[in-house]
């Protein structure tokens, strides 16, 4: 089959959604034998479709939406996450982990960190971001990071990260996945339910989660699924537009900031028909060719794409336990 830009696009999307819940109700039903599932929502398009499918699949009064804001959070996150708990008609508990984070002192390393960098920051009148620039994007260089200052009159200042700072930043701010995952299975054990996680494939083969944060969970419903089929099952399970039609976010730092400023340097609907002809093997000069883009460049971005699963694979590698055996 020769490549197109919709090459990625499911062509039977009920039939990709009856196969899911199928296998959903199966797992957690049968093979893992739990009375249900537990979803962490955030108003996001990914935990959004995965909360869909566990209740067509599992049934709406076996399904829990954990939400977990933190005082970094978007507020319209936490209200959105409602209004698709209550669409669902699934019963919702807020775990606020602020406290939490503050105990294991999240924040202050973080801001340690970024004073580092620019000591003038001060988190009462600057919120912060970290982002990826595309420089190295269509070439053989690496990515590098930067820090952002937002004042509250708008005006940024942006600053290249050090690998030790930037390390340093990433660790701290990786507590808020991890105190979520303990939150999602207390809640699961407390009821003998399943994890359900929402991760998609971008984010699993690309490496955009969290090891024993985001990455997880019981079970992963979408992680085969790229995020241009996430939404379109957000369709045809009709989810609410309002969280269909927002720009996919982090909400980890305080000032905004999307997924493709953060980890993916190309918007999703056109990374993913890259990531599609990379993964299935055509040559960099057939999807040159439909992208209108030069072969040197797809070339570049799949070393990218190929660099980012090597240097991630430390994520999805499961605990070596053969040291000794018979």
């Amino acid at each position: 089959m020769k490549f197109s830009k919709n090459s990625v696009l499911l062509s039977n999307v009920e039939n990709t959604i009856d196969l899911i819940t199928k296998k959903l109700r199966e797992d957690i039903f049968g093979r893992f034998n739990r009375n249900g599932g537990v979803v962490g929502i955030s108003g996001g398009i990914d935990s959004s479709v995965c909360l869909a499918l566990a209740t067509r699949a599992l049934g709406h009064e076996n399904v829990i939406g954990l939400i977990m804001p933190d005082k970094d959070s978007s507020t319209e996150s936490e209200k959105l996450a409602i209004e698709l708990a209550q669409k669902f008609k699934v019963r919702w508990i807020k775990e606020e982990i602020t406290e939490v984070l503050q105990q294991l002192k999240c924040y202050a390393r973080r801001d340690e960190a970024v004073k580092r960098v620019l000591p003038e920051y001060n988190p009462v009148y600057y919120k912060m971001k970290i982002g990826v620039k595309q420089t190295g994007l269509f070439n053989n260089l690496p990515p590098y990071f930067t820090i952002t200052l937002t004042n509250k009159a708008g005006a940024e200042y942006e600053k290249r990260l050090n690998v030790k700072e930037y390390l340093q930043i990433v660790a701290a701010s990786n507590f808020k996945q991890r105190t979520r995952m303990a939150m999602l299975y207390y809640h699961a054990e407390a009821l003998y339910f399943a994890v359900i996680g929402t991760s998609n494939k971008n984010e699993q083969e690309q490496g955009f989660f969290v090891k024993y944060g985001d990455g997880g969970a019981d079970v992963m419903p979408i992680g085969n699924l790229y995020k241009t089929q996430v939404y379109q099952l957000a369709d045809l399970l009709e989810v609410p537009k309002k969280i269909i039609n927002r720009i996919p976010t982090t909400d980890t730092y305080p000032a905004e900031q999307t997924q493709e400023e953060f980890f993916f340097q190309l918007p999703f609907e056109i990374l993913d028909q890259y990531l599609y002809g990379f993964e299935n093997g055509y040559s960099a000069s057939e999807v040159a060719k439909v992208m209108g883009e030069s072969k040197s460049n797809v070339e570049a971005l799949f070393r990218n794409f190929e660099r980012k699963r090597r240097t991630t694979e430390y994520l999805r590698i499961a605990p070596v336990r053969d040291y000794y055996g018979e």
